[in-house]
């Protein structure tokens, strides 16, 4: 389905986030650290008007996680909402800097193996978003074309020895990306469809359990 970076396509997107009926927050949530994702939607570029979504690798230097394909974002800081630790870490790792009436929805929360309740935020930049990577945080930015989420081939799911729970993996670039980025980007291309898919139960790889 052809998304052009417009205000049709926002505001379409703004009722697929709306029309969303989110989990409320379980049980558990309280012996996890809060943080949050944001779902950042851009225009593609390279002479596409599509809409693109962002997409990091963090840097080498990076004490957790370091080398992989992540969703801008982080650990709320204390009394920081979702919203708020989402628009903050966009800023410090992009440079892009977006209010809350740029935010288009919420979906579920995804339990993290290495303790943290990552909340994604779907947000929504202008036209003329300037980024500009933070290098300590951010080792490349990438523009995922939302044809590209979508595409029928683009997810699957594998067991593994160590967890009774399926893995989701997307193929991106002739590469692999894991939960918990997978999951989210999954959960997103389901609600543009208008589907209530839920994925907390979608496993990551053992090496992201730490």
């Amino acid at each position: 389905m052809s998304r052009p970076f417009n205000d049709a396509t926002r505001r379409n997107i703004q009722a697929r986030c709306a029309a969303f009926a989110r989990l409320p927050e379980s049980a558990s949530a309280p012996a996890l650290k809060r943080a949050a994702v944001a779902i950042a939607l851009v225009e593609a570029g390279s002479d596409s008007n599509e809409t693109a979504l962002l997409l990091t690798k963090r840097a080498a230097a990076l004490r957790a996680h370091r080398g992989q394909w992540a969703l801008p974002g982080g650990r709320c800081d204390a009394s920081e909402t979702p919203v708020q630790a989402a628009l903050r870490e966009l800023h410090e790792e992009l440079g892009l800097e977006l209010g809350k009436a740029d935010v288009l929805g919420l979906l579920d929360d995804y339990p993290t193996r290495s303790g943290y309740l990552i909340t994604p935020v779907v947000l929504w930049a202008g036209a003329n978003a300037a980024i500009s990577p933070n290098p300590s945080e951010v080792a490349s930015v990438h523009r995922i074309a939302l044809d590209d989420i979508e595409r029928e081939d683009a997810f699957d799911f594998i067991a593994i020895p160590e967890s009774t729970r399926r893995v989701i993996r997307f193929h991106h670039a002739g590469g692999l990306i894991h939960a918990p980025t997978a999951a989210l980007i999954y959960q997103f291309r389901e609600v543009l469809a208008g589907r209530d898919t839920r994925v907390a139960e979608l496993e990551q790889p053992v090496f992201a359990w730490k």
